[in-house]
């Protein structure tokens, strides 16, 4: 048989499989119908076991069998998603734990924290997105900006989530995860960091240098072509805030040049950083689950077992219903070995029908399932 013949009863074959293919899925249909008049779960992970297992017996060798059970592991994923977007939210999970609205509520009266001292990129973060006419306060942690939102002490919080060069921001979605806060909107900041000295100081004096782990990674390579020792401290102002009490001329900060200003330094070499387009993006967070009728950024967090294909199949979810996904982080989970939480950032607003299916399908499909808010996010006015 030569090759024309053989691709002429591949495509013969191919149109059967098509064929096929469809009346399995108004099958699924017909599952799906029967699912909403019963009420049960969609995904029947032991049923979806022992089908592989049994599909695989039918194969005439250990390739086969193993190629079998990765097509109709995906044949079974496509049938989940189909009968996900028949039946839609049919619990109302969304509508019961989130409301639309036209708008944040931001007054004079308005509390707003961010972590750090004054002259943070935080601090320019909640300036850039709230403006100076809201009451605001900073504080030591990541963590107690959480608190201060849980305890009633602010209406808003502001943390620093990823930047362009470093990455995410450590234990930050951790947080999120663990707290019982929203995000509620996003800005994106341009972070040039400055090497700041004491008054009299030149970069020769220069032995230590302190500032936050994230602002160390995004000047690395300036830094360690002086060799000099790095400390981390909290939070970029807070080590220009150290030096200044220390008055050491063998001590610099990597901070803004705003912490100069506000500290009394000696900006010893401006702009710093390894990549000169360097921003980071920060996040807005709240204790009402809310979202605005403009947000176009969807962040949530969930847990998968150690299994094949369980990442895969939840990223389909984005294919399936056309989501653009702008990020993903994970986590190992400390009491589960080899098996991780996982952060995904992507557009869309909870009210489109599309964003609905895929979340659906993902909270049934995964464990520890959380919306961690649906939100606008923009960038500084003044950039």
């Amino acid at each position: 048989m030569d090759l024309d013949q053989i691709r002429n009863q591949i495509d013969q074959v191919d149109r059967q499989i098509v064929e096929l293919f469809q009346k399995r899925m108004e099958l699924a249909g017909e599952v799906a119908a029967n699912k909403r008049e019963t009420g049960k779960a969609i995904y029947d992970h032991q049923r979806e076991v022992e089908k592989l297992e049994r599909l695989g017996t039918l194969a005439n060798s250990e390739f086969n069998r193993r190629s079998i059970e990765e097509l109709f592991l995906q044949i079974m994923s496509i049938s989940r998603r189909y009968q996900y977007h028949i039946l839609g939210d049919r619990d109302n999970c969304l509508d019961a734990e989130y409301t639309k609205i036209d708008e944040l509520e931001i007054t004079p009266e308005t509390r707003v924290v961010y972590q750090g001292v004054e002259g943070a990129f935080s601090e320019q973060a909640m300036l850039d997105f709230f403006g100076p006419n809201v009451i605001h306060s900073h504080v030591g942690q990541f963590e107690d900006v959480l608190d201060a939102l849980e305890s009633g002490k602010a209406e808003y919080g502001v943390l620093p989530i990823e930047n362009s060069s470093a990455g995410f921001v450590s234990g930050v979605f951790h947080l999120l995860q663990e707290h019982d806060a929203t995000i509620v909107g996003g800005i994106s900041l341009e972070v040039s960091q400055a090497l700041l000295g004491v008054r009299g100081a030149s970069i020769s004096d220069i032995r230590t240098v302190y500032s936050h782990p994230q602002a160390l990674m995004q000047t690395k390579t300036f830094l360690e072509q002086h060799g000099w020792k790095q400390i981390s401290m909290a939070n970029t102002a807070v080590s220009a805030k150290k030096i200044q009490e220390d008055h050491d001329k063998t001590q610099a900060a990597v901070a803004s040049v705003r912490a100069a200003q506000l500290y009394d330094l000696e900006v010893l070499q401006p702009s710093i950083n390894t990549q000169k387009n360097n921003r980071t993006k920060f996040v807005v967070i709240s204790n009402k689950k809310v979202y605005t009728k403009d947000a176009d950024m969807i962040s949530i967090s969930f847990s998968l077992p150690h299994e094949s294909g369980s990442l895969y199949n939840i990223l389909g979810h984005f294919i399936f219903n056309g989501l653009n996904m702008t990020s993903i982080e994970s986590e190992p989970l400390r009491d589960r070995q080899w098996e991780y939480r996982f952060f995904i950032t992507f557009e869309g607003n909870l009210s489109a029908s599309s964003v609905r299916n895929a979340i659906t399908g993902i909270r049934s499909e995964s464990s520890d399932f959380k919306l961690l808010g649906n939100y606008r996010a923009k960038r500084a006015e003044n950039e």
